[in-house]
């Protein structure tokens, strides 16, 4: 698939078939993830990949809890993906302070578009949860306290291909040599 095809057609994914997700096309997902640029190459990130039934169950229960169980269809997926942000090296924390910018959560994101994208590309859904108890979720995995989850990728095979969501045109978020809306 050509890369402009992968971007329009993929969706975040709700349903999802109840087959396991092949190893290998985790660790293709995670490789692409990896090769992401980062500000000062900080490569600011590690992925717990969650693929264990049981520890799937266990973890869902704590990050899904009270407030946050709207995101409760994630543990539906076969396999969630963590991402634990690491606020990078010296240089690009320096970077943060002066522009006011945290890079590492930049980075974060382009990282892991780059995991949704091949996902896609694979054959498989994915949806980014940023509705989670952060706090439950980390003391499931005794992170330490410098570490935080800051997100969650369900990964699995579709069981929906959802409609496209409407876009905005270019025209409306675009303008050339001056900001103009």
């Amino acid at each position: 698939m050509e890369l402009i095809d992968v971007i329009k057609s993929r969706r975040s994914i709700r349903k999802y078939q109840d087959k396991p997700v092949e190893r290998e096309k985790i660790n293709a997902c995670l490789e692409a993830a990896r090769l992401a640029p980062s500000a000062c190459n900080s490569q600011p990130w590690h992925y717990i990949v969650i693929d264990d039934p049981k520890v799937k169950e266990a973890f869902c229960k704590e990050a899904f809890s009270g407030v946050y169980n709207m995101t409760k269809f994630a543990e539906k997926a076969p396999v969630l993906i963590a991402a634990v942000s690491d606020r990078g090296n010296f240089t690009s924390r320096i970077g943060n302070f002066f522009r006011r910018t945290e890079f590492y959560l930049v980075d974060q994101g382009i990282s892991g578009e780059h995991l949704v994208l091949r996902a896609h590309d694979l054959g498989l859904g994915t949806c980014w949860i940023g509705w989670l108890n952060s706090d439950k979720a980390e003391k499931f995995f005794r992170l330490p306290k410098s570490k935080k989850i800051e997100h969650l990728i369900a990964l699995g095979y579709p069981a929906e291909e959802p409609a496209p969501r409407p876009r905005q045109t270019l025209e409306e978020i675009v303008s050339y040599n001056e900001y103009k809306k």
